[in-house]
């Protein structure tokens, strides 16, 4: 973890640096330095081991450890050391399932180590792992925008370059836009990971089994994907900046729903398995409908495949086919995680130097609100009308929250730079 973003954090925190020497526009003592980026390593190891739970506070130290300049390149950090730990989680535990159901006993202490309690103990490792670091190692740093350090309980002897944090309003209205903006990203990609395995077994007649295999094969090249993003957002963003991209992130998820509109004349197979001796002659449309909404589903083990007809919709909506699933699914990886660094890369910046606690609480449970609430409305629309239905209310989603964007862009700015300690 300490490899990632190690050039971006040998930058110095204003001007250029001269060749050989640490004497930038702003002094930063050599002890400090170390010391603070030492900590924020331990904590990109936290949310790698164990981030539910640490979010909000792990952000909130980086914000207030690291300069403007800093900021971004660490934030992406800290979501791929995340990616990475679910990522690798999931491996972890299919290799566990090596030691099989019996594993061995450790018979002084009556401890059965199996593919069961493996992964288990080995969270409980980690975990104390991680206290031990953190205890040992991190500490209590703070900077302000520029990267000047603040008084803080580590460094209490007297510093010229020591300042007291910058007075100033939070501009309220920017707190409350980039909170909607993150609830509806963490929103669109909740829906999505939970569509996945219905709409594919409905499109494509796969099985249960085959749906866990498969999917789980394209969320976790989705993961892949997401890593990749985050290391290619800190150098993209020294160019064009952090709203651009969450503006162009946003318009990529558009783009994905939008391709998984059905179309064409090719409809998905019906599970007409289970009709049995249930026709109707000579019935109208609307009753063979209502009929078919009111059959039973029976329940096999291996169970019949296609679209079920209990979802009416089955009837009439086009397929979506596999190439614009897969298409859909590499646009969507590639506009989340952009737009995910960024807001909240924009909220610790709109914030400023302020202890940001309380805040990254907000958005934290505006997230995990998101999560709870996308998969509740994905799965009544999409059983209830449809994936035409679905994904064209996820689209006009999109286009209101780009709308939200457009207007409070201007508003999106780093703390000092409003109060105008800083240029843009």
């Amino acid at each position: 973890m300490a490899s990632l973003g190690a050039e971006a954090e040998q930058e110095p925190l204003l001007g250029h640096s001269i060749p050989g020497s640490r004497e930038w526009d702003i002094i930063e003592t050599e002890e400090h330095y170390k010391s603070r980026w030492r900590s924020i390593r331990i904590l990109y190891l936290t949310m790698f081991l164990s981030s539910v739970g640490n979010v909000a506070v792990i952000r909130s130290y980086i914000a207030g450890a690291t300069s403007l300049q800093e900021r971004t390149s660490s934030m992406a950090n800290t979501s791929a050391c995340q990616a990475l730990g679910f990522i690798l989680g999931p491996v972890f535990q299919t290799c566990f399932a090596l030691i099989g159901e019996k594993g061995m006993t450790w018979d002084t202490i009556k401890l059965q180590i199996n593919m069961y309690t493996a992964p288990v103990l080995l969270g409980a490792f980690l975990g104390i792992l991680n206290i031990i670091l953190i205890l040992t190692v991190l500490r209590e740093h703070r900077v302000d925008d520029s990267g000047r350090q603040c008084k803080n309980i580590n460094f209490e002897e007297a510093s010229t370059d020591e300042v007291q944090v910058p007075q100033g309003n939070i501009d309220q209205v920017a707190v409350v836009a980039t909170n909607v903006l993150f609830f509806v990203i963490l929103f669109i990609f909740a829906l999505f990971e939970t569509i996945v395995t219905p709409l594919t077994m409905d499109m494509y007649a796969w099985t249960r089994e085959q749906a866990v295999l498969y999917d789980g094969i394209i969320l976790a090249a989705l993961g892949v994907e997401a890593v990749i993003i985050f290391m290619g957002i800190k150098l993209l963003s020294k160019k064009v900046g952090e709203r651009a991209i969450l503006l162009g992130g946003l318009i990529v998820v558009w783009v994905g729903f939008f391709i998984l509109l059905p179309w064409g004349h090719q409809f998905p197979k019906i599970q007409w398995e289970d009709l049995h001796n249930n026709s109707i002659p000579n019935a109208t449309f609307g009753e063979i409908i209502i009929t078919l909404w009111k059959i039973p589903r029976e329940d096999h083990n291996e169970g019949p495949t296609g679209c079920p007809v209990e979802q009416a919709w089955c009837l009439y909506t086009p397929m979506i086919h596999l190439a614009q699933f897969l298409t859909s699914a590499v646009l969507i990886g590639i506009g989340y995680p952009s737009c995910n660094v960024m807001s909240y890369t924009l909220y610790s910046k709109i914030l400023g130097p302020k202890p940001q606690g309380v805040y990254m609480g907000w958005l934290t449970a505006s997230g995990s609100a998101a999560r709870i609430l996308g998969p509740v409305f994905i799965s009544q629309v999409y059983a209830a009308w449809g994936p035409r239905w679905a994904f064209s209310l996820v689209c006009g989603m999109v286009v209101l929250t780009i709308t939200l964007l457009g207007v409070v862009y201007r508003r999106l700015i780093a703390f000092s730079v409003r109060h105008g300690r800083i240029q843009e």
